[in-house]
């Protein structure tokens, strides 16, 4: 009888964790699209008023960690990310190519407009985590108390 117990709770949280982890890449999206509109806004402040060397401003977001940090440190690279769609990473590409290029009047206004689509990406991507998530996560706990409810 214990058995079969423990057997069951053991189901029910390995399917709630398969729905977890299935939910993981938009929470993944969502932080992504956060840091990413924290960076353009506190970019756009150094244009402003400070106008401190890029470098430093990166050195600075990199203790922070994250995706969107590691992609600022070495700008070079294609990105890779499986979270994102196919013209978001040329988005984001376009975007770090854009840093440190060209005047300060240019950089302001170029990242300027791109407050708005990251500030609507951000929202979307917050919605469809709260969403999905949850969606997911009762997904996994339903299919675990369905394998149940058939092997007992």
């Amino acid at each position: 009888m214990w058995i079969k117990v423990l057997l069951a709770v053991l189901i029910v949280a390995f399917c709630s964790l398969l729905g977890y982890l299935a939910a993981a890449k938009y929470r993944a999206r969502r932080k992504f699209y956060a840091q990413m509109a924290s960076f353009n806004d506190k970019y756009l402040n150094e244009l402003t008023y400070r106008r401190r060397p890029l470098g430093e401003l990166i050195g600075e977001q990199l203790e922070r960690g994250g995706d969107f940090y590691t992609l600022l440190e070495d700008r070079k690279t294609e990105i890779k990310l499986q979270y994102l769609t196919e013209q978001e990473r040329r988005e984001c590409e376009e975007y770090l190519k854009m840093l440190g290029t060209g005047d300060s009047n240019s950089q302001k206004d170029y990242f300027s407009a791109k407050k708005q689509t990251l500030e609507s990406k951000k929202g979307e991507s917050e919605k469809a985590a709260k969403e999905r998530g949850g969606l997911y996560l009762k997904l996994g706990l339903l299919s675990g108390l369905a394998f149940v409810i058939l092997i007992i």
